[in-house]
């Protein structure tokens, strides 16, 4: 086919492909991918403006989706957007806490400056704090970081703010300081010891001397700050406070920042002085503090010479401890009497007469067999500093020791001697009063089995006659055990 140009040549006509090469491509590739035919509206030709055809090989095959997973589908949006809204929410608080938190510090800045025109005041901030303190330990943490610990400190310099500001203002610090050792450390270095001790000391009321008491008993529990209370001088305020204090809590609260304090072996001398020992050892016959107040002369006694000395001299110092060596339901307090028992006799041979003579190896020896295994051992290592001291020197009645390693010669004939046994009048000074001692430990270990078998008094051999046929006819295996 040819076609007339309008642009011929010189001769009129020239020939003309009705479609060009690229032109035929084109018409190829419409065919193949739309598929045959002729005209453009019976389906031929270009395909432009309708769906492009795809392979039937091509075509994703549907997957059957189980009504479960439609529901989990649907729901997982709503779940995103609850937990979105949930965090933007908790978001929200913490931001609000925040500048809450803010303002509260803010105030109290403000009163320490002198300015009092905002609108929280001083006492109503330091009341906050408290609060906001108590339970929270993020917010102890933020109060400290924004700056609230200076001011409240400050606070306790002002003597005409009352005695309502005053006790604001170390409750909210010992809030501050609860279960927060860094807030400790910055309330001790802000000079916070020595202004609760010029308040205790100022003749403070009941109330301000049990804020001052919980203070420092929350301090003392750093390491850090025992060495600094110790030598503040808050010592003697504190033992005070243990001896008579108006209620049971500052009294219990004064014994544990005193055993805080006896941990650092460099306040013993402070503890000594201001007359810890005899307080504690007159502390002992009562169960609500024996536990602590045990544990308080074991640290004593271990820190130096001088606290072993301070607990032998106090009265009735052993005659208590061996005491407590009978309470068979306290296993803690047996353990610590031992132990204080065991360093006096290591050390000293009049605590070791004083124990003897409070009857201790009988308590030793049941507490051998019934005690706990800590118990038992300290038990077993006083009666063997016993049993090396007895045989090389015993106190006869008028206080002379004396020595009776070796064998003692008799001044009496065999016939003076009845059913065996020497003659009081043929025996030496030295073994009548071993004799005595001796007779004296029966008759005590008989009453006191006497006592825990709740048996009449009057079963209880009153001469040395009833005692020899009571000992003549028991056997081991009628003791108790």
């Amino acid at each position: 086919m040819v076609a007339r140009c309008a642009h011929a040549d010189a001769g009129g006509f020239r020939l003309w492909p009705i479609f060009s090469a690229a032109a035929l491509r084109r018409k190829v590739l419409e065919v193949l991918t739309c598929g045959g035919g002729g005209g453009r509206g019976g389906g031929g030709g270009s395909c432009r403006g309708r769906t492009a055809y795809r392979s039937p090989q091509r075509m994703p095959k549907p997957r059957p989706r189980s009504d479960r997973l439609a529901e989990l589908l649907r729901a997982e949006p709503s779940e995103c957007g609850g937990d979105v809204e949930a965090e933007a929410d908790a978001v929200a608080r913490k931001v609000e806490a925040l500048e809450e938190l803010k303002v509260v510090v803010g105030a109290l800045q403000a009163s320490s400056r002198g300015d009092h025109g905002g609108c929280m005041s001083q006492v109503e901030a330091a009341m906050a704090v408290r609060r906001k303190a108590k339970d929270d330990a993020g917010a102890r943490e933020m109060l400290a970081m924004l700056g609230a610990i200076p001011p409240l400190v400050a606070v306790l310099d002002e003597s005409d703010g009352g005695e309502e500001i005053t006790a604001a203002a170390m409750y909210a610090l010992l809030n501050l300081g609860i279960g927060n050792d860094t807030n400790k450390s910055a309330i001790v270095q802000a000079g916070a010891v020595h202004k609760m001790l010029r308040i205790a000391e100022g003749g403070a009321s009941g109330t301000l001397t049990e804020a001052v008491v919980a203070n420092f008993l929350c301090l003392s529990a750093l390491d850090v700050n025992k060495p600094v209370i110790g030598a503040s001088g808050a010592v003697p305020f504190l033992v005070r406070a243990f001896e008579g204090a108006s209620t049971e809590q500052a009294r219990h609260d004064a014994l544990r920042a005193l055993l805080n304090l006896s941990i650092e072996a460099a306040n013993a001398p402070h503890l000594l002085a201001a007359g810890l020992a005899p307080a504690l050892v007159a502390a002992v016959g009562d169960t609500s503090v024996t536990d602590r107040s045990l544990a308080a002369l074991c640290n004593l006694v271990t820190a130096c010479p001088e606290g072993r000395h301070a607990v032998s001299r106090a009265p009735d110092a052993v005659s208590s401890l061996v005491d407590v060596l009978n309470w068979s339901d306290e296993p803690g307090c047996q353990e610590k009497a031992a132990y204080v028992l065991m360093v006096l006799a290591h050390r000293s041979y009049g605590d070791r007469a004083a124990m003897a003579e409070a009857g201790v190896t009988s308590a030793l020896l049941e507490l051998t067999l019934v005690g706990t295994a800590l118990a038992q051992k300290r038990a077993s290592r006083i009666l063997e500093i016993l049993r090396a001291d007895k045989g090389k020197q015993v106190a006869d009645a008028s206080g002379v020791v004396a020595t009776v390693s070796a064998p003692q010669e008799r001044g009496c004939r065999e016939e003076d001697t009845e059913e065996g046994e020497p003659a009081d009048a043929c025996m030496s000074v030295e073994k009548r009063a071993v004799r005595q001692l001796v007779q004296q430990s029966l008759h005590s270990n008989m009453r006191r089995i006497v006592r825990r078998a709740r048996l009449p008094q009057d079963l209880t051999p009153a001469s040395s006659e009833s005692l020899k046929a009571l000992t003549a006819s028991s056997t081991s295996k009628s003791l108790p055990f």
